[in-house]
């Protein structure tokens, strides 16, 4: 987990995942993820995923 609280820093060749959530009580919820690998020059996003909002009727 990564926090203000924890000094370490991402290493080349870590991998991780971003994973913001929103919940709505009494409705329900999302959690959209991202894997990600650390790479010399940024990153790589793994997932290839739109992140287009698709309204259910």
């Amino acid at each position: 987990m990564l926090a203000r609280t924890i000094q370490d820093k991402l290493q080349v060749n870590n991998c991780v995942t971003v994973e913001p959530g929103v919940y709505i009580e009494g409705l329900g919820g999302i959690r959209i993820e991202d894997d990600i690998l650390i790479t010399e020059n940024g990153c790589q996003v793994f997932t290839k995923c739109t992140k287009d909002l698709i309204v259910l009727t």
